[in-house]
Protein backbone atom coordinates (compact mmCIF):
# COMPACT_ATOMS: atom_id res chain seq x y z
CA UNK A 1 0.00 0.00 0.00
CA UNK A 2 2.70 2.60 0.56
CA UNK A 3 4.00 1.95 -2.74
CA UNK A 4 0.12 3.19 -4.15
CA UNK A 5 0.31 5.91 -1.51
CA UNK A 6 4.00 7.40 -2.76
CA UNK A 7 2.97 7.30 -6.34
CA UNK A 8 -0.35 9.19 -5.75
CA UNK A 9 1.27 11.61 -3.57
CA UNK A 10 3.85 12.61 -7.07
CA UNK A 11 1.32 11.77 -9.97
CA UNK A 12 -1.26 14.35 -8.66
CA UNK A 13 1.55 17.12 -8.68
CA UNK A 14 2.93 15.91 -11.79
CA UNK A 15 -0.04 16.21 -13.32
CA UNK A 16 -1.40 19.86 -12.00
CA UNK A 17 2.04 20.93 -11.37
CA UNK A 18 1.77 22.90 -14.70
CA UNK A 19 5.10 24.66 -15.16
CA UNK A 20 7.57 21.82 -13.32
CA UNK A 21 9.58 21.84 -10.26
CA UNK A 22 8.49 25.28 -8.90
CA UNK A 23 5.53 24.59 -9.39
CA UNK A 24 4.84 21.31 -7.94
CA UNK A 25 6.64 22.28 -5.22
CA UNK A 26 3.39 23.43 -3.24
CA UNK A 27 1.70 20.59 -4.07
CA UNK A 28 4.16 17.86 -3.12
CA UNK A 29 4.54 19.39 0.20
CA UNK A 30 0.82 19.66 0.56
CA UNK A 31 0.74 15.73 -0.38
CA UNK A 32 3.33 14.75 1.88
CA UNK A 33 3.10 17.21 4.85
CA UNK A 34 -0.68 17.62 4.99
CA UNK A 35 -2.14 14.37 3.21
CA UNK A 36 -0.04 11.56 3.94
CA UNK A 37 2.23 13.13 7.40
CA UNK A 38 5.27 11.80 6.06
CA UNK A 39 7.22 14.81 7.30
CA UNK A 40 6.90 17.97 9.17
CA UNK A 41 6.91 21.39 7.48
CA UNK A 42 10.20 22.10 9.18
CA UNK A 43 11.29 18.39 7.44
CA UNK A 44 10.08 19.53 4.18
CA UNK A 45 11.50 22.90 4.35
CA UNK A 46 15.37 21.32 4.75
CA UNK A 47 14.64 18.70 2.32
CA UNK A 48 14.20 21.23 0.06
CA UNK A 49 17.36 23.06 0.45
CA UNK A 50 18.99 20.25 0.37
CA UNK A 51 17.20 19.02 -2.61
CA UNK A 52 17.80 22.87 -4.56
CA UNK A 53 21.69 22.25 -3.54
CA UNK A 54 21.73 19.35 -5.64
CA UNK A 55 21.69 19.64 -9.89
CA UNK A 56 19.07 18.25 -11.85
CA UNK A 57 15.20 18.54 -11.57
CA UNK A 58 14.19 19.72 -8.14
CA UNK A 59 10.64 17.06 -8.72
CA UNK A 60 12.54 14.37 -9.39
CA UNK A 61 14.72 14.75 -6.20
CA UNK A 62 12.25 14.86 -4.17
CA UNK A 63 10.54 12.30 -4.99
CA UNK A 64 13.44 10.12 -4.84
CA UNK A 65 14.36 11.40 -1.44
CA UNK A 66 10.87 11.17 -0.07
CA UNK A 67 10.13 7.68 -2.02
CA UNK A 68 13.32 6.25 -0.72
CA UNK A 69 12.75 7.66 2.56
CA UNK A 70 9.28 6.07 2.79
CA UNK A 71 9.49 2.31 0.71
CA UNK A 72 13.59 2.08 -0.07
CA UNK A 73 14.63 1.60 -3.39
CA UNK A 74 11.74 0.70 -4.87
CA UNK A 75 9.83 3.67 -3.07
CA UNK A 76 12.05 5.79 -4.39
CA UNK A 77 11.69 3.69 -8.14
CA UNK A 78 8.16 4.69 -7.69
CA UNK A 79 8.20 8.17 -6.65
CA UNK A 80 10.57 9.08 -9.35
CA UNK A 81 8.61 7.48 -12.32
CA UNK A 82 5.74 9.19 -10.68
CA UNK A 83 6.54 12.68 -11.08
CA UNK A 84 7.48 11.97 -14.83
CA UNK A 85 4.89 9.86 -15.78
CA UNK A 86 2.50 12.44 -16.71
CA UNK A 87 4.65 14.16 -18.99
CA UNK A 88 5.89 11.11 -20.35
CA UNK A 89 1.99 9.72 -21.17
CA UNK A 90 1.46 13.59 -22.10
CA UNK A 91 4.55 13.31 -24.86
CA UNK A 92 3.58 10.52 -26.38
CA UNK A 93 -0.63 10.85 -26.44
CA UNK A 94 -0.68 14.72 -27.17
CA UNK A 95 2.33 15.25 -28.63
CA UNK A 96 1.31 16.36 -32.37
CA UNK A 97 -2.02 18.10 -30.50
CA UNK A 98 -0.20 20.01 -28.31
CA UNK A 99 2.32 21.42 -31.65
CA UNK A 100 -0.97 22.16 -33.47
CA UNK A 101 -2.75 24.69 -31.05
CA UNK A 102 0.89 25.67 -29.07
CA UNK A 103 0.61 29.59 -30.34
CA UNK A 104 -3.54 29.16 -29.98
CA UNK A 105 -4.17 32.94 -28.11
CA UNK A 106 -6.74 30.58 -25.84
CA UNK A 107 -3.78 28.12 -24.68
CA UNK A 108 -1.58 31.40 -23.89
CA UNK A 109 -3.93 33.04 -22.23
CA UNK A 110 -4.43 30.04 -19.66
CA UNK A 111 -1.21 30.45 -19.33
CA UNK A 112 -0.67 33.82 -18.40
CA UNK A 113 -3.55 33.30 -16.10
CA UNK A 114 -1.84 30.17 -14.12
CA UNK A 115 1.36 31.87 -13.08
CA UNK A 116 -0.14 34.53 -10.66
CA UNK A 117 -1.78 30.77 -8.66
CA UNK A 118 1.53 29.66 -8.66
CA UNK A 119 3.29 32.61 -7.27
CA UNK A 120 0.42 33.07 -4.48
CA UNK A 121 1.09 29.45 -4.06
CA UNK A 122 5.16 29.90 -3.71
CA UNK A 123 4.71 32.80 -1.47
CA UNK A 124 1.89 30.97 1.02
CA UNK A 125 4.66 28.26 1.28
CA UNK A 126 7.67 31.02 1.98
CA UNK A 127 5.30 32.15 4.77
CA UNK A 128 5.11 28.51 6.29
CA UNK A 129 8.83 27.71 5.95
CA UNK A 130 9.27 31.62 7.87
CA UNK A 131 6.82 30.88 9.92
CA UNK A 132 8.02 27.32 11.23
CA UNK A 133 12.11 29.02 10.72
CA UNK A 134 11.14 31.60 13.37
CA UNK A 135 9.26 29.09 15.78
CA UNK A 136 12.84 26.60 15.58
CA UNK A 137 15.33 29.18 15.39
CA UNK A 138 13.81 32.23 17.42
CA UNK A 139 13.20 36.11 15.82
CA UNK A 140 16.97 36.89 15.43
CA UNK A 141 17.94 34.20 14.01
CA UNK A 142 15.96 33.73 11.27
CA UNK A 143 16.06 37.69 10.40
CA UNK A 144 19.90 37.42 10.46
CA UNK A 145 19.33 34.03 8.20
CA UNK A 146 17.34 36.17 5.50
CA UNK A 147 19.43 39.33 5.97
CA UNK A 148 22.37 37.19 5.74
CA UNK A 149 21.02 35.26 2.26
CA UNK A 150 19.92 38.37 0.90
CA UNK A 151 23.16 39.71 1.21
CA UNK A 152 25.14 36.92 -0.40
CA UNK A 153 22.48 35.91 -3.01
CA UNK A 154 21.59 39.90 -4.32
CA UNK A 155 25.01 42.07 -3.64
CA UNK A 156 27.87 39.53 -3.22
CA UNK A 157 26.56 37.18 -6.37
CA UNK A 158 27.02 33.93 -4.48
CA UNK A 159 25.37 31.11 -5.90
CA UNK A 160 22.32 29.48 -3.89
CA UNK A 161 23.54 26.26 -3.45
CA UNK A 162 26.28 27.61 -1.12
CA UNK A 163 23.94 30.16 0.55
CA UNK A 164 22.35 27.07 1.52
CA UNK A 165 24.90 24.65 2.53
CA UNK A 166 26.28 27.58 4.54
CA UNK A 167 22.82 28.65 6.15
CA UNK A 168 22.41 24.34 6.88
CA UNK A 169 25.87 24.21 8.92
CA UNK A 170 24.97 27.60 10.50
CA UNK A 171 21.80 25.82 12.09
CA UNK A 172 24.04 22.47 12.36
CA UNK A 173 26.99 24.64 14.44
CA UNK A 174 24.36 27.40 16.11
CA UNK A 175 21.09 25.74 16.67
CA UNK A 176 21.61 21.88 16.23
Amino acid sequence: MIYWDIFVAFFIPGIVGYGGGPASIPLVENEVVGRFGWMSVNEFSEMLAMANALPGPIATKMAGYIGFQQGGVLGAFVGVFATVAPSLILMILLLSLLTKFKNSPKVKKMTALIRPTIAILLGVMAFQFFTTSYEGAGLYQTIFLIGASYVLMERMKVHPAFVIVGSLAYGAVFLG
